[in-house]
């Protein structure tokens, strides 16, 4: 697809391709610096791009956001530029065998919960929490985790002065099916409780390599997420997090205690991870699993940049990561039988779930539905509006740096 979106945006191959719109990679014709290009057809039953925008624009100040640098229409598309950021942990997670070492995740979780706290700070719920949606940085960025994908955020608060939206039920379930809360699978409103109660179970999955309810099947996605919800609720938090130190079965029972418009104690949780680390003379040096070699893991990743092939970008397809996993297996094998050892086997792992839950329209902010379409964004207005418009007769090449 030969196409320049906001004036000088190069549209290159895609990257990756999802439920709601594919993305791609992308080049800046003036600094000549490469982007992630988001496109979504105008036509889409579900049209998220609009509010994805205007949440990255109101988070543009915080640290582990990408940089959004144009939104606008160009033909049949709505069109998203953003920073290009490197791997998700999804991917990092595959690269590593399928399980992170307690440091990592100790690390992990509280980066994670700094952004979810900025996120929450700002208004917003994201609703859609998993491995998937944390990437790395590029080049000089690559130890930063960011938090992306906020085609189903919404704010929780709402009128003036600003109040918590009211608590509802009959809700469809919205995200994850095997990262959502409890309060999801029951069609309550989420708020922030929910977005934690979510993060919890991934680092769960990051320390184990598994959650039990994964692997369930039934006839019917309604059914499926019955049942998923059926374990949740039958499975003990002493089941859930046995082998693992007690600040995860006490990080998941502080989340389902929350209240539905209760404002979480940040700072307690953060201190379940770094007080463990600090009792077992673990350093927070940033040095995680895919950064250094151990033995039946992974290899070693000294630092990675963009190449010529793109290998890392967020939203690799699965035939993508599927490649660089094996090539990155391949080295490593390499590596050990150079050291005259015998390579660790390789454990078979199913394909983490991408379904969103589509049996039942989602909600959406109806202020969001019609100016996507015409209307672009710039640095022009202020940061801190909620509103999607955006004069045509204002300079749209003026992007947010």
């Amino acid at each position: 697809m030969d196409l320049i979106v906001g004036e000088h945006y190069q549209l290159g191959k895609m990257i990756g391709k999802g439920a709601f719109g594919d993305i791609y990679m992308g080049e800046d014709l003036q600094s000549h610096t490469h982007v992630a290009i988001k496109l979504e057809a105008k036509d889409a039953r579900s049209q998220q791009l609009a509010q994805e925008a205007i949440t990255y624009r109101c988070l543009q100040d915080g640290v582990g956001i990408a940089r959004l640098d144009y939104f606008g229409a160009v033909d049949n598309y709505n069109v998203l530029v953003l920073e290009l950021l490197g791997p998700n942990l999804d991917d990092m997670f595959r690269l590593c065998r399928g399980r992170f070492s307690l440091k990592t995740v100790c690390m992990l979780a509280q980066e994670m919960l700094l952004r979810v706290q900025f996120l929450h700070r700002n208004g917003f719920v994201h609703r859609d929490m998993k491995p998937e949606n944390f990437a790395l940085g590029l080049n000089e960025m690559a130890n930063v985790l960011y938090l992306l994908d906020f085609g189903l955020s919404k704010e929780f608060l709402e009128g003036c002065p600003k109040t918590h939206i009211p608590y509802r039920e009959n809700r469809s379930l919205t995200g994850t099916p095997r990262y959502a809360s409890i309060s999801n699978h029951l069609g309550i409103e989420q708020s922030r409780r929910d977005d934690l109660e979510s993060l919890g179970y991934i680092l769960v999955y990051f320390a184990k390599g598994s959650l039990p309810w994964q692997g369930i099947h039934a006839n019917t996605k309604r059914d499926k997420y019955r049942r998923i919800l059926n374990k949740k609720k039958q499975v003990p938090l002493d089941e859930l997090c046995s082998e693992l130190p007690s600040l995860f079965r006490r990080y998941l029972e502080y989340c389902r205690r929350l209240r539905f418009d209760e404002t979480p104690d940040y700072d307690y949780l953060r201190g379940l991870f770094a007080g463990f680390m600090k009792r077992e003379g673990m350093e927070n040096d940033g040095v995680y699993d895919w950064l250094v070699h151990r033995e039946g893991n992974c290899g070693a990743l000294p630092g990675y940049c963009l190449s010529e092939a793109g290998e890392w970008l967020f939203g690799l397809d699965h035939c993508g990561r599927r490649a660089l996993r094996l090539a990155m297996l391949k080295s490593d094998v390499e590596r050990i039988e150079a050291e005259g050892e015998q390579p660790a086997p390789t454990p078979v792992r199913e394909d983490a779930e991408r379904e969103k839950a589509q049996s039942r329209p989602r909600e959406r902010h109806h202020t969001h539905r019609s100016s996507a379409s015409s209307h672009s964004y710039g640095s022009s207005s202020p940061r801190g509006s909620r509103s999607p418009h955006w004069s045509p007769h204002r300079d749209r090449r003026t992007s947010w740096k």
